[in-house]
């Protein structure tokens, strides 16, 4: 378990930018091929991982130039955007669970179209606008929303780990 730990510390940034693009692979693929529709708040979740893809790449160019004692701040940064995005999906599978009200923007559609959309539009098709008070899919209980802030509590958690992190040189 120290070993795992360990190699998670000294690999943080690019796990975290494997991370981003894992979610955000995930996201599309949902999207592609469970063809579920994504709705305002979730384009909001995935707006955290094209920002923390970018500053963890960031870290990454960092540590590999003199202005390496700067990179903990992009441990910061990346804590806190990913706190957002879990403050982003808490709200989301509130929302869902009739905790709260959703936004506006939600009940009528997230005014942002797909290809497959425009298509389908384009074809006479009518597209129901998805909501973001409704659960598209459950996982044990759990909405994709649920779990993206689990996920990113964690990456912010680990963020924050990382940027208190002295190495050791054994």
């Amino acid at each position: 378990m120290r070993a795992l730990i360990g190699f998670t510390l000294k690999n943080w940034l690019a796990l975290a930018l494997a991370a981003s693009v894992g979610m955000l692979a995930i996201a599309h693929g949902f999207e592609t091929f469970g063809h579920l529709a994504p709705c305002t708040l979730c384009y909001y979740q995935r707006d955290v991982y094209w920002t923390a893809a970018p500053i963890a790449l960031l870290g990454l160019i960092l540590t590999l130039t003199p202005m390496r004692r700067l990179a903990p701040i992009v441990g910061w940064l990346l804590a806190l955007t990913f706190l957002v995005g879990c403050g982003i999906a808490i709200y989301h599978a509130g929302a869902e669970w009739k905790f709260w009200p959703g936004p506006k923007a939600c009940s009528g559609g997230s005014g942002k179209a797909t290809a497959a959309g425009l298509a389908a539009l384009m074809n006479g098709a009518k597209i129901a606008a998805p909501h973001c008070d409704e659960a598209a899919w459950r996982f044990l209980g759990l909405s994709m929303a649920g779990w993206n802030a689990l996920i990113s509590l964690k990456l912010a958690i680990w963020s924050a780990v990382w940027a208190t992190w002295k190495p050791s040189h054994d």
